[in-house]
């Protein structure tokens, strides 16, 4: 089967533009979320999403654990094209998320702290860490980004601002829950996960934020605009989970070929 015709017209048109990402400048598990049901992919929404701590202590995986298909995505809090990635092309995989066909794998960055100054990259690392140990990743993950760009403009992911923030994911605000937030309990979690982070790709910084890997392919170079909408990242993925072989003989090369065709130009 050749790789679906409306996502090669749309990211060769260049559809949804030019974009570039945030780039560096200058273990403990969980308890997971109970998987779906037999007989079923499907949640019946984002809050009933399996969450849990991957082995490796710095990925935070959220999905059926069962699905064969990952979506690795690499963000930075105080990223602003992560926040643009967050309500467009993430918007897909939640719905891919919830037929459970798919899993998403998270490493957070702080890179931000250094080019912005303060360390509130940092402290909602440490805080999305905590959220995950109340089984609440997803929604204040959620509410974080959709908080970014006023918070940004009006004194950054502060420990007050986090707890605030954190009081519109019902069940998430305790003692518990709060104490990690302002002690930064998971500080060796924020630094192992932008080492991690560092030490993927072939730059020595790492990669730029947002950094979305399917099934250990870089959606980047000549097919990174397809990150930012909602409807072709969804057809991607949907492509190279069920017909992973279109990532050699058409994905591959139309991003080579795009990756050319912007030389040239």
């Amino acid at each position: 089967m050749k790789i679906n015709r409306t996502v090669r017209a749309a990211v060769t048109a260049g559809l949804v533009g030019a974009f570039a990402g945030c780039a560096p400048g200058g273990p403990e598990a969980t308890e997971a979320r109970p998987a779906a049901r037999t007989g079923t992919a499907h949640y019946a929404s984002a809050e009933r999403l399996p969450e849990r701590s991957a082995p490796d202590g710095t990925t935070i995986v959220v999905g059926n654990p069962s699905a064969r298909s990952t979506v690795h995505v690499y963000e930075d809090p105080r990223c602003p094209v992560v926040e643009e990635y967050e309500r467009t092309g993430a918007e897909g995989l939640r719905k891919l998320l919830l037929k459970g066909e798919i899993k998403a794998e998270y490493t957070f960055a702080s890179f931000k702290d250094d080019r912005l100054g303060g360390d509130g990259s940092k402290r909602a690392v440490n805080a999305l860490r905590a959220a995950l140990e109340k089984g609440k990743f997803v929604e204040y993950h959620a509410v974080l980004f959709e908080s970014q760009t006023a918070v940004e403009g009006s004194g950054g992911f502060t420990t007050e601002r986090l707890l605030k923030l954190a009081g519109d994911v019902p069940g998430l605000r305790g003692e518990a829950f709060d104490l990690a937030v302002r002690t930064m309990k998971y500080s060796s979690f924020v630094t192992a996960s932008q080492q991690v982070y560092q030490q993927t790709g072939e730059d020595p910084i790492g990669p730029g934020t947002p950094t979305i890997v399917v099934n250990g392919h870089s959606i980047d170079g000549g097919l990174y605009g397809a990150n930012f909408d909602e409807e072709l990242f969804g057809m991607l993925v949907t492509d190279l989970h069920e017909h992973p072989y279109t990532w050699d003989t058409e994905y591959k090369p139309l991003k080579e070929t795009l990756k050319d065709a912007a030389i040239e130009s």
